[in-house]
């Protein structure tokens, strides 16, 4: 397992010998049947966020449980060894009730093989329906991101922005530590406090036009991700060079990032006007 965590916020540098001019694809069609046509083993990373609970209109195409059972069972069969999955979702209220979409796919990942490797959490800083002072329920502003990995995990960068108050200091007095007969002992071997530690498994971001991408033309998708999302999670969990895909690619941002960060991506839209957009917009990077 390669786990790293340093004292400072993740490097953006990219190694430019890794970066070549074409390093992916964009492939049309619905992703279970696409992925069955990749080989096994073959992505190292997958991000994405799919069509979920009908919340939006998706050019006419649907997403049942059967699609999603042949999905988990493809994204299982086409992911490395300690590969990791990245399912960003959340619940629609119907009839008063959230549907638990979201609960029953992260137990249908692990039906399939997958391990939850950690619940992480989507916090957007407005809603579009906010909470009324008159209503009897609060302001939905999260979506989960369940991270799920095929055995033991292969690779994290974590992320390490969160500035801590104490940085330089190693204690208040004499150093000691406990030596093996349970006595406190002086010693030079303690670390100063970093400056940076890693950050906690709730991500906010800043959501809506100019926010979300860089890219105007990516708004003309009804449901995008913020990039810096789809950056962070691709620093996190691969490595340059690595293959990172998106099933439901939409506008593209994940393999836009993917490309951006020397990674080679894969990217699978049932929308043939989507898949137009987003090779519009990878290919600009």
């Amino acid at each position: 397992m390669n786990i790293k965590m340093e004292n400072k916020k993740i490097s953006k540098k990219v190694d430019k010998s890794k970066v070549k001019k074409k390093q992916g694809k964009i492939l049309c069609g619905a992703c279970q049947t696409v992925m069955a046509t990749s080989p096994e083993e073959s992505v190292d990373l997958t991000v994405t966020s799919p069509p979920y609970d009908n919340i939006r209109e998706y050019k006419g195409y649907c997403f049942e449980k059967e699609d999603f059972d042949e999905i988990v069972k493809q994204l299982y069969r086409v992911t490395k060894k300690g590969g990791v999955v990245v399912w960003i979702v959340g619940d629609a209220t119907m009839k008063g009730s959230e549907t638990g979409t979201s609960f029953r796919q992260a137990l249908g990942f692990m039906t399939g093989g997958f391990k939850l490797h950690d619940t992480m959490i989507y916090e957007k800083n407005t809603s579009s329906f906010p909470a009324r002072r008159t209503g009897k329920r609060y302001t939905q502003i999260f979506e989960y991101m369940f991270v799920f990995c095929k055995g033991k995990i292969k690779t994290g960068n974590l992320i390490c922005d969160k500035p801590n108050k104490w940085a330089g200091h190693t204690n208040w007095g004499k150093n000691t530590q406990r030596g093996k007969d349970g006595k406190l002992k002086e010693t030079k071997d303690i670390k100063p406090v970093p400056d940076f530690s890693p950050r906690n498994n709730i991500w906010r971001y800043n959501v809506g036009k100019g926010f979300n991408s860089k890219d105007k033309e990516s708004h003309n998708h009804p449901a995008i991700f913020p990039e810096k999302l789809a950056e962070d999670h691709i620093l996190s969990w691969s490595n340059e060079g690595d293959t990172v895909l998106d099933p439901f690619m939409g506008s593209g941002t994940t393999c836009k990032m993917a490309k951006k960060n020397a990674r080679k991506y894969i990217g699978i839209d049932i929308s043939e006007e989507y898949c137009k957009l987003a090779t519009s917009i990878v290919d600009k990077y």
